[in-house]
């Protein structure tokens, strides 16, 4: 198992914590300059944090209580650069032997850059490989060091959407089929939820949540995690228990809005401030009000058609709120949704999130 604890005040700061299981994909996900990068730079041994360990199972390759600081090539670590990083005046099979420890290096490297597709292509050089190709040549030559560890630094980013579709998938069968522990750093939410077992969310170098990307994206720590994982649907509220003990009210943005019936976890004081989320897929849109709790009336205010989905904003009747959803084109083609016309959304209980939030100071 690859285990990270990694502390530093200057010149990143860093603060992160995080481990990675034998054949488990962990996505390291957070803004441009957030750590994910540097975070993959400490554990391949390319820079030292300051404070922390780094172990590969019982193999210690950082430790800075004992100054245990392992070179590079003292690390089994396959990396995956993001513009590849090949040699451009040697064949991709030279690329890939040279980075094998083994006797049979040329063989080994033609059976890697085989299994990745490319056995006709050995003899081609960089310049005459398209970008996915190239990537697969960098993703063989990382798996020839035979590592304990592999790292992936946004791969994918530099490839042309078909290419990226079809990595995923060589990237899935990949990891189904070796029990590495895999580290990948995205700011692709759609990636990691695709590719991971686990998300680590990263912001100014501190781990601030991880968990799977369910549990993630349905059930950020807080407002700062919610805004990260760009959850759209992202309110203000207070809370209030209810007579039953497995139910509480959240009236929408004041003690004066719309009320709402969410699970209570008693995690919440009474009458707190609060921010809440709810996932696109545990709301209903409905022309005619349906049964149930948490229906509220609302009109829709305005429709994006992006291709086969439209993004929809719908107004909440009687609040300075909107909620977004997706919707699909057809829907409005065939006039089920009309911008202007009143609708019903129903919000599902089981899928509302609330998180507290602190209160403003007082006015003097």
């Amino acid at each position: 198992m690859l285990s990270v604890e990694v502390y530093q005040d200057a010149p990143v700061p860093l603060a992160a914590r995080f481990d990675c299981k034998p054949g488990e994909m962990v996505a390291l996900v957070g803004p441009s300059g957030s750590g994910k990068s540097t975070l993959l730079r400490c554990i391949a041994g390319l820079m030292h944090p300051a404070r922390g360990r780094i172990a590969s199972g019982e193999r210690v390759w950082f430790d800075g209580s004992t100054r245990t600081r392992l070179a590079p090539q003292e690390r089994r670590v396959g990396l995956v650069f993001q513009h590849y990083a090949l040699f451009p005046h040697l064949s991709a099979l030279r690329n890939v032997a040279l980075a094998s420890p083994r006797d049979d290096a040329d063989s080994h490297a033609a059976d890697l850059l085989a299994r990745m597709g490319l056995g006709q292509l050995t003899s081609r050089r960089p310049s005459e490989l398209s970008g996915g190709q190239q990537q697969r040549v960098a993703l063989a030559r990382a798996l020839a060091r035979e590592p304990e560890v592999l790292l992936l630094d946004e791969p994918f980013s530099a490839v042309d959407q078909p290419a990226r579709h079809e990595l995923y998938r060589e990237l899935a069968e990949l990891h189904r089929g070796v029990a590495l522990p895999m580290v990948l750093v995205t700011h692709d939410l759609h990636e990691a939820r695709r590719l991971a077992d686990r998300m680590v969310i990263i912001d100014g170098g501190t781990t601030l949540q991880q968990g799977t990307p369910a549990q993630v994206l349905s059930q950020p720590r807080n407002a700062r995690v919610a805004g990260l994982v760009g959850i759209q649907n992202h309110f203000e509220g207070v809370f209030f228990h209810g007579d039953d003990p497995q139910w509480g009210r959240l009236c929408w943005g004041s003690r004066e809005g719309p009320q709402l019936l969410v699970r209570d976890k008693h995690r919440i004081e009474e009458g707190a401030l609060v921010s809440w989320v709810v996932p696109a897929e545990f709301i209903g849109v409905h022309r005619s009000e349906p049964g149930g709790a948490n229906v509220l009336r609302a009109r829709l205010a305005e429709a994006l058609p992006l291709g086969d989905i439209a993004l929809c904003r719908f107004e909440i009747e009687g609040l300075r709120a909107a909620v977004q959803l997706h919707q699909t084109t057809a829907q409005l083609q065939r006039g089920e949704l009309v911008v202007g016309e009143p609708v019903f959304l129903q919000f599902d209980p089981a899928g509302v999130h609330i998180m507290p939030r602190r209160a403003l100071p007082a006015p003097h």
